[in-house]
């Protein structure tokens, strides 16, 4: 059974460390790691903060958008077809134009 963290392997993950302990040698990695944890831990609070940020300013609309989503829950098209029909009033049937006089022609159109 392989490990994978954040989609790497661990036998992966073993070869990037020891390339960075080369690169970096043993002075600097600690500092390296100590940065690049800083690094993910402000853009996990940066993106944490945008997300409260968005519910806060977004709920009043994304509650408005819920309303009507447990009348669909069922998702049966006849059910469904059948309520909306009964939400719309019938139409009157369109009124026919009386013939009381020929359609006008262009002359300059033919």
């Amino acid at each position: 059974m392989e490990v994978v963290v954040f989609g790497i392997s661990l036998g992966h993950l073993t070869v990037l460390l020891l390339a960075a302990l080369f690169v970096l040698g043993p002075e600097r990695l600690p500092g390296a790691v100590q940065w690049l944890a800083d690094a993910v831990r402000r853009v996990r609070d940066l993106a944490s903060a945008a997300q409260r940020r968005l519910e806060t300013e977004l709920e009043p609309e994304f509650r408005e958008l819920r309303k009507p989503l447990p009348d669909l829950r069922p998702l049966d098209p006849a059910t469904t077809l059948r309520r909306f029909l009964d939400e719309v009033p019938p139409s009157s049937p369109p009124a026919l134009v009386a013939a009381s006089s020929p359609p006008a022609i262009d002359p300059d159109a033919t």
